[in-house]
């Protein structure tokens, strides 16, 4: 599991760094998922490699432009790419009368099912292995942040204690890695808790959207592995801040200490700041949160468990 930043900068592109985006990376099978969607993110996926047809599913967490500007162009551009695979499309309310009167008036026509949700706080996605929370944030516009919890996961089979008792590679090995106890033809009972690695806990990715500090920011931000949190301001400027629906640096390193989070990144920064302000703009962070770092187009954040370095 990796996230993929698309784009950092907030309000408008600067040089470098283009509006608001971020793409997770998940296993094959479930492709890609995208965290909002400013203007150009199309062309930032192309040139980060990753293909329009594994996209899954987008989250948008407020109404603003530079938030949502990409997604018609990037909508039409899945379609014209000859996917047929359903795409989900959650957001706050207001996002369905956008996208489909856009899509109109361009005369804009998908050759996939375009299945919308307007989001209200609790569960909003769930599958075998991953899990999607939503709550509000405190903003200008209705704005939502996003908990991606990924399930617990078995450990994995002792491979060397199996084939010291015995036990034949194949569908024993299956069973046992489910959970289920077996019999080997000679009476010898294998015990599943007895072969199998300790089960590790889920990973948490926390991504939220422009916002105050406030509580429900902390809760969905709780133990988790990776904060994503708005940056917009240094911490001078914490009136500014506040006036605007925003946060500064040591703002966001206090939501992901009071969350017990593991690492934090900062992103969406005003054109204020340059490149040669970054390390400013993370030392504030780090006073408070030693785990911080800031967000730059196109790095690439690997998501690990907190038992393991290599996951």
């Amino acid at each position: 599991m990796e996230l993929l930043f698309l784009g950092t900068s907030a309000g408008r592109p600067v040089q470098g760094r283009n509006v608001t985006a971020a793409a997770l990376l998940l296993p094959q099978e479930r492709g890609v998922w995208l965290f909002d969607c400013g203007e150009g993110t199309q062309h930032q996926l192309m040139r980060a490699g990753v293909k329009l047809t594994k996209l899954q599913q987008i989250f948008i967490t407020h109404m603003h432009g530079d938030h949502t500007f990409g997604l018609p162009g990037l909508l039409s551009t899945r379609s014209s790419l000859g996917t047929e695979e359903p795409l989900r499309l959650y957001g706050p309310s207001g996002l369905r009368d956008w996208v489909q009167r856009t899509l109109a008036l361009t005369d804009t026509r998908l050759g996939y099912a375009l299945e919308i949700t307007e989001v209200r706080p609790g569960a909003i996605y769930e599958d075998e292995r991953l899990r999607v929370v939503t709550d509000t944030l405190e903003h200008r516009v209705a704005c939502y942040g996003y908990r991606i919890e990924e399930k617990p996961q078995r450990g994995r089979l002792k491979a060397e204690l199996l084939q010291g008792l015995g036990v034949p590679f194949g569908p024993l090995y299956g069973q046992l890695k489910e959970g289920q106890d077996v019999q080997l033809p000679d009476g010898l009972l294998i015990r599943s808790d007895d072969v199998t690695e300790p089960a590790r806990s889920g990973r948490i990715v926390t991504i939220l959207g422009d916002t105050r500090p406030c509580a429900n920011a902390v809760r969905l931000a709780q133990g988790a592995d990776l904060v994503v949190h708005e940056a917009t301001f240094d911490a001078a400027l914490e009136d500014k801040a506040l006036a605007y629906g925003h946060s500064t640096t040591v703002q966001a390193a206090h939501t992901a200490s009071e969350a017990g989070a593991r690492r934090l990144l900062l992103t969406h920064f005003s054109a204020r700041f340059t490149e040669a302000d970054m390390a400013q703009l993370a030392e504030e962070a780090r006073a408070l949160f030693p785990a911080t770092e800031t967000a730059s187009d196109f790095a690439v954040v690997a998501v690990r468990h907190a038992n393991r370095a290599d996951a």
